[in-house]
């Protein structure tokens, strides 16, 4: 059974900015005998390079981290922190769907195959899922689709962090394999510097091709190199002309 929900049960209020998520309907279907019970959510859908990476996490009831919430309310120290504490107590999974992936599939399929593959990669099968968003994922259990899910329910939002702080990281390793473009800094998304890079360097092998940026980049380059190599070619034909 798949459903995409977001009204319902109400996330608790706070005084100082937007509402936290509870876990509220995960406690629900632990009342009703169904459980594991699974939050999964991904991070990289907008970036110019780099992979999408999901994540799955199935929280401790008793020992749930303290101070959860959508990673994009978050600092990145927050996140680093709240990252060792839910991989401390909750179960996770971790997949990552590569440039290649989102070339070939389109960067919606190849979010949705690593959804699902996080799902599949936990110790434990669930058997209910909460999924952020409005689209539903393959999965063998009820999957939930709940738009806005990352600030509503706290099993989602415990998969925003791990799948963030995972992707952070690997962006940082990236950058090591292919410095000039910042990945450490921006983790490929579309800011001026990164465009900047992409104009002087070209794309890398970890640019994904078909994004309108990186495309304009490769023809940029094609023309630069084209037109290196014509002038080569002129200064051949002017040297032989004046040695012949």
């Amino acid at each position: 059974m798949i459903r995409a929900t977001q009204a319902g049960i109400k996330p608790k209020k706070s005084p100082d900015g937007p509402a936290a998520p509870t876990f509220s309907r995960e406690r629900a279907l632990i009342k009703r005998g169904i459980w594991p019970v699974a939050g999964c959510d991904e991070a990289g859908r907008g970036p110019l390079a780099g992979p999408v990476v999901a994540a799955a996490v199935v929280l401790d009831p008793k020992r749930i981290p303290k101070g959860l919430d959508d990673s994009k309310r978050l600092t990145a120290a927050r996140r680093e922190e709240l990252f060792e504490r839910i991989c401390a107590t909750a179960s996770c999974a971790v997949t990552f769907a590569s440039p290649a992936r989102i070339d070939r599939d389109n960067i919606l399929r190849a979010s949705l195959w690593a959804l699902a593959r996080a799902v599949q990669a936990l110790p434990e099968t669930p058997r209910h899922v909460f999924v952020d968003g409005r689209d539903r994922i393959d999965t063998s259990c009820d999957c939930e689709a709940v738009i806005g899910g990352d600030g509503l329910v706290l099993s989602i939002a415990a998969a925003s962090i791990v799948a963030k702080v995972s992707r952070d990281r690997l962006m940082c390793r990236l950058a090591q394999d292919c410095p000039g473009y910042g990945f450490e800094d921006h983790k490929g998304y579309g800011v001026p510097a990164h465009l900047e890079a992409l104009r002087r360097l070209g794309p890398s092998v970890h640019h994904r091709r078909f994004f309108a940026p990186v495309m304009a980049a490769a023809e940029l380059q094609r023309t630069v190199v084209g037109h290196a190599d014509l002038q080569v070619e002129q200064t051949v034909v002017t040297i032989e002309a004046a040695a012949g």
